[in-house]
């Protein structure tokens, strides 16, 4: 039998912010403090004493697994703390609670009941639900939108990462969140990365800009990249980072760039691409006072070829000719096609006689080779217009000029030849 508790002992654990109860060993209530008879009903304790709980709470599905945790205490002696989950008759409400239940003994031993102790958490579990939810639904947006998601401490180590992030570092979220960006980049890209992040903790400015990293697979990617500076939950700075790739659009971009500088049909560069890099080169040799030459080109009687052979052959004929061209040139020469049948050769460092020896040899192997092979007796030749830049040039103009006038010359002359023409000379040599 269980001693009544005085009035005292009552009153301390009315107060003490918990459920408490004691039963004896078939289960029944033999005292309930304030909480527990509230919970059952705002029943006095004379109306409690001598039941069981079950008497008062439908305990469903969950029944099963607490008569059995009740018997661990009452029969086997142990004591055990779990969460458990009640639904009171009275109210029809769902509660949760962080119970312990121990084992209470008689003098010598033996099990005579059960003391429980239960903290109701039913708040404290609907926040964590919410909370995680929450969570779950921000990780399922973060994770489709079409873009890296990050967040960095500014320890350098990654607070949070999407699914995208983590395919480009070729490594699992749980990877990810922890470790230095050092340790998931070449350290000099991350270093890179981390004095931007620092200019951004130090000014509390957001960035936005290109960057380009190489993903797990050994793909240079492209991405624009918008990074803002955070207070962080505990106080400490952080960034949060997204990242979309634009790689197909950077591909897109370049492309256009190229075709907007290249001929479409042979690939080199087109006549506004060419005056533009020739007025540069131009501007540089004159600062270092190195020599520099241009070779004027026209493919002979290029009309007859189309009228006679039809235009798909002249394609094949230029796209020919910038090839036998491309062998003979070095990296930094600059082959465009500024007309029809009209080419322009760009010749960095070179001085006007190896210039003209160049343009005899492309002369020469031009004439021997076979531009369409659908008509291999087909022979075409070119004339070549020579020249260099003078002192006297103010810009690139002049230097075009003479070489045409030098084409000319070479064309006057019966075609198939080269002429050289310097400042102030007239068709000074002609070869053919």
């Amino acid at each position: 039998m269980f001693a009544p508790l005085t009035t005292d002992y009552r009153l301390l654990l009315d107060e003490v912010g918990a459920f408490v109860y004691t039963t004896d060993a078939a289960g029944n209530y033999t005292y309930a403090n304030q909480l527990v008879l509230e919970l059952l009903g705002n029943r006095p304790l004379e109306a409690v004493v001598g039941k069981a709980f079950t008497d008062f709470v439908d305990i469903g599905e969950a029944g099963k697994t607490l008569r059995e945790t009740d018997l661990r205490v009452l029969r086997d002696g142990e004591t055990l703390a779990r969460e458990e989950t009640n639904t009171v008759h009275a109210t029809g409400e769902s509660r949760t609670y962080w119970s312990i239940k121990k084992p209470l003994r008689d003098a010598g031993g033996a099990i005579i009941g059960m003391l429980g102790i239960s903290h109701d958490i039913s708040e404290k579990r609907r926040l964590e639900d919410q909370v995680r939810q929450q969570k779950e639904l921000l990780n399922a947006v973060l994770d489709n939108v079409q873009g890296l998601v990050y967040v960095k401490g500014a320890n350098r180590r990654f607070l949070y990462a999407n699914k995208h992030l983590a395919t480009v570092f070729g490594r699992p979220v749980e990877d990810i969140v922890g470790r230095l960006d050092s340790e998931l980049m070449p350290p000099d890209v991350a270093d890179a990365f981390w004095e931007k992040d620092l200019q951004m903790l130090a000014t509390g400015q957001p960035y936005a800009g290109e960057e380009s990293l190489v993903d797990a697979a050994g793909q240079l990617r492209h991405y624009w990249s918008v990074v803002v500076p955070w207070s962080g939950f505990d106080g400490m700075p952080a960034l949060i980072g997204l990242i979309t790739d634009i790689t197909e659009l950077h591909a897109l971009k370049e492309e256009l760039r190229r075709q907007a500088h290249s001929d479409s049909l042979t690939g080199v560069a087109n006549r506004r691409s060419f005056f533009e890099s020739a007025e540069r080169e131009f501007a540089r040799s004159r600062r270092h006072g190195t020599p520099l030459s241009v070779v004027a080109i026209d493919l002979d009687h290029f009309k007859q070829i189309n009228d006679g052979h039809g235009h798909p052959v002249g394609d094949a004929v230029l796209r020919g000719f910038v090839l036998c061209c491309q062998r003979l040139l070095r990296e930094e020469d600059l082959c465009a096609r500024t007309g029809g049948e009209e080419f322009c050769i760009l010749l960095p460092g070179t001085a006007a006689d190896a210039a003209h020896v160049i343009a005899e040899r492309i002369r020469t192997e031009l004439a021997a080779c076979a531009l369409s092979p659908e008509h291999p007796a087909l022979r075409v030749t070119a004339s070549f217009g020579v020249t260099d830049m003078d002192v006297a040039d103010a810009h690139f103009g002049p230097l075009f000029s003479r070489a045409d006038r030098a084409l000319y010359a070479a064309k006057q002359q019966g075609r198939n030849r080269s002429c050289l023409l310097r400042a102030g000379e007239a068709a000074a040599m002609a070869s053919g």
